[in-house]
């Protein structure tokens, strides 16, 4: 059976998401006029997130500071970022997906992937079927998405950044000398801006180029692994298979290494609870629990210890987590060697549907279980930095800064 790969892709999510709730709301649509999600619109602070097309033309761009885009366009109309907002139209437009697809594979908040293989008696036109879905989206949600079709996910990517907003594009195998071919390299997917400026160096310009290239050449620019996925992707080789789940986590896990050795149990407590606050969010988030908490440390002399102690009923609370944390730290730091490295895991993971309920609930952790997810709420909608728990606002060591980046690229390794 012949593979066939859809990929859906929202036009300016975040600005598109935005705009169909003004509009709904008898409101301006701001993807007629010059303007853009902003991380603090009120202040005029903060970075663009997302711009819309009349504003693209006064040379705004993404990511750039605030001032400056209101330099290059004074009357850009800003507004706040509403992530609760994009986790409700992304789910919208993921379930019209799953009405044509048997496999949808969420790529990321805007974008996933459909695996069409073997539809053909239901659809006997994928043509005809990727308009369908898009027209779909529009009309029951009010917002456009690009589709791509091909034989395998890169070429379907490939496909749907072609010409936007709301269009359908294919990129088969046998279109790849005239379609891909001819593009920049940089617009090869996983193509960075960095890598790039590498391969055009080294005169590789186009797609094309990169893709006749041996990768005895560009090994020593890229790395092994990298030249060769290029390689694949520039010639349109991609055997990944469509997932309909991503795979669950095993356990949840934070670590920060500190810049400074720390040296006393108050130090080492206050960011224990920045990392306690960190992770249960996030368990929190896949509405999990965990029957499992871990302390891991590293001394300065780079010796590392761990301990852990199992829960008779699982949890997602903060200060419960923090609480367990404190004492396992207490129990593995006697001689008070300074520490290098701190870490919470969280494991032994079960969903919410899975835990029975009591019928006499502890009023105390309820209470706590609230307070947890409304500032989750907050944080979600305003930042991360909006609200602090009590004493991790007076973290001498200002870890939080120093460990998000770390966060989120631990949580990538492990989903």
């Amino acid at each position: 059976m012949e593979r066939l790969v859809f990929h859906i892709d929202v036009n300016s999510a975040y600005l598109s998401w935005e705009a169909a709730r003004r509009v709904a709301e008898g409101g301006e649509d701001l993807r007629q006029i010059p303007s853009a999600i902003a991380g603090d619109p009120e202040n005029r602070t903060g970075v663009i997130l997302a711009k819309s097309i009349p504003a693209k033309q006064f040379r705004v761009r993404t990511g750039e500071p605030v001032a400056m885009a209101l330099r290059k366009c004074p009357g850009l109309v800003l507004a706040r970022p509403d992530f609760r907002l994009y986790e409700k139209n992304s789910k919208a437009f993921m379930d019209i997906c799953r009405r044509y697809a048997p496999v949808v594979e969420k790529f990321s908040i805007d974008e996933c992937f459909l695996d069409m293989s073997g539809t053909g008696r239901l659809y006997p036109d994928p043509l005809q079927a990727a308009y369908d879905i898009k027209d779909a989206i529009r009309e029951e949600l009010g917002f456009t998405v690009n589709v791509g079709i091909s034989r395998n996910k890169v070429l379907a990517k490939m496909a749907s950044d072609f010409e936007k907003p709301d269009k359908v594009h294919t990129l088969f195998p046998e279109e790849i000398e005239t379609k891909l071919w001819p593009l920049p390299v940089g617009e090869l997917f996983s193509v960075g801006h960095a890598t790039a400026e590498k391969l055009e160096r080294s005169g590789i310009h186009t797609i094309g180029e990169l893709a006749a290239a041996d990768t005895r050449r560009t090994r020593p620019l890229l790395g092994k692994k990298l030249a060769q996925q290029l390689y694949e992707y520039a010639n349109g080789i991609d055997p990944t298979p469509v997932l309909a789940e991503p795979e669950e986590a095993k356990g949840y896990s934070v670590s920060t290494t500190l810049a400074e050795d720390v040296t006393t149990m108050e130090e080492a407590n206050k960011i224990l609870l920045e990392l306690a606050d960190s992770v249960t969010a996030r368990i929190r988030a896949d509405h999990a629990r965990a029957y499992c908490i871990s302390v891991s440390i590293r001394s300065s002399q780079f010796k590392n210890r761990s301990h852990q102690k199992k829960l008779e009923e699982a949890t997602d609370i903060t200060k419960e987590v923090y609480e367990v944390s404190k004492g396992l730290l207490s129990e593995l730091w006697e001689s008070r060697i300074p520490l290098r490295l701190l870490g919470i895991s969280l494991m032994q993971i079960v969903h919410e549907d899975a835990i029975q309920t009591t019928l006499f609930s502890d009023e105390k952790k309820e209470k706590a279980r609230k307070l947890d997810k409304t500032l989750d709420s907050i944080r979600n909608r305003y930042g991360l930095d909006t609200v602090k728990r009590g004493s991790a606002c007076q973290n001498p060591l200002n870890v939080g800064k120093k460990y998000r980046a770390q966060i989120e690229n631990q949580k990538e390794a492990e989903e």
